[in-house]
């Protein structure tokens, strides 16, 4: 018999002072049997940087077609693909002609880097291509705020991030890769 996802739910409550972003998104995530609450808490993180009200959660680990997140237009036409880790180059070069911008956010500290060497010279032509490196001592901060219930603020100021619970807080730096 196969494992089920795990399911979580979020008040994400998030004041992107960078967008003039304001809003508050009840969001259910399903956690796949093999994705570390870590993961999931970067696809959180991920949803709170480029939050809208058309930005969902695509079906990631169990579906190589999708990735972690995505935002359509109402043709179908995607305007925002959002992939975690490190995704191999025919990937990325897929999402950057089908998508009208791409961001990567990878971690791994010197794997991040390595992947980032072996693939950079392939896919730096695409402007439409972001990728962000956050470091596993961050991630590691992140994955302690997952719970089955979640009430995150999310504050967004001059690119730096902050996700605050009722007990604790963690400030995501990004390195930009590209």
């Amino acid at each position: 018999m196969a494992l089920k996802a795990t399911v979580h739910k979020a008040e994400l409550t998030i004041s992107d002072m960078d967008r003039g972003y304001y809003a508050t998104h009840h969001l259910t995530l399903a956690r796949h049997p093999s994705e570390t609450d870590e993961r999931m808490m970067l696809r959180l993180l991920a949803f709170a940087r480029h939050a809208s009200e058309t930005l969902e959660f695509g079906r990631g680990i169990s579906d190589e077609d999708e990735p972690a997140l995505w935002q359509k237009t109402l043709t179908d036409d995607i305007e925002l693909w959002i992939d975690l880790g490190q995704p191999e180059e025919k990937r990325v070069r897929h999402a950057c002609q089908r998508a009208g911008e791409v961001w990567i956010y990878t971690y791994g500290n010197r794997v991040a880097e390595t992947w980032w060497k072996k693939i950079e010279g392939q896919v730096c032509r695409f402007d439409n291509l972001h990728v962000a490196e956050i470091t596993l001592e961050t991630l590691a901060e992140l994955g302690q705020l997952a719970e089955r219930t979640m009430r995150l603020n999310v504050t967004i100021q001059d690119g730096e991030l902050w996700l605050a619970s009722d007990t604790q807080s963690v400030q995501c730096r990004l390195q930009m890769l590209k």
